[in-house]
């Protein structure tokens, strides 16, 4: 487990990110379309997962949108922002914003992506909803940088991120 705070307030996750040099766990997140993706959707590309506990707060579009600017003219790169918000919240969300470098993923079918992520929150007013967390993978899906967001309100390290897969 690891600790996280939320204005100052511990909560506890249900395990640790994977680790650098590991393979990538697979998932099964649901895209816009309803339509169920995992690793495979996106082989052969570098991928950022932005992993946010809901696009509805701040901090979270926030780093939906600086993820964006920054990495949607990148080459052999792909994006995600992955949260429990319904595809449909999710799709208006980048839609209103403009946002078109990103693509939002949905755990809307299972919870399993932030329990093999281990950045599911399992207690606090979150619980059941993700940490917010960076993990980024080379193109064969192996992890090269990994950061939990200690304190939930921040935003994540984004120049490390386009780092790792620069």
């Amino acid at each position: 487990m690891a600790r996280v705070t939320l204005d100052g307030n511990p909560f506890e996750t249900n395990g640790e990110l994977p680790a650098v040099g590991e393979r990538a766990p697979d998932f099964r997140l649901v895209d816009g379309d309803l339509q169920d993706v995992g690793l495979a959707t996106f082989a052969g590309r570098k991928k950022i997962l932005n992993i946010v506990p809901s696009l509805e707060t701040s901090t979270c579009a926030t780093t939906a949108r600086r993820f964006n600017e920054r990495t949607a003219a990148m080459d052999g790169v792909v994006t995600l922002v992955i949260s429990a918000d319904l595809p449909f919240a999710q799709v208006r969300f980048c839609t209103t914003e403009g946002l078109d470098g990103v693509v939002p993923l949905s755990m809307l079918r299972s919870k399993n992506f932030a329990k093999d992520y281990g950045v599911l929150l399992t207690d606090g007013p979150f619980e059941g909803l993700s940490a917010r967390a960076v993990v980024v993978l080379d193109d064969k899906d192996e992890v090269v940088y990994t950061q939990l967001v200690s304190e939930i309100a921040d935003e994540p390290d984004y120049a490390a991120a386009i780092a790792a897969v620069s």
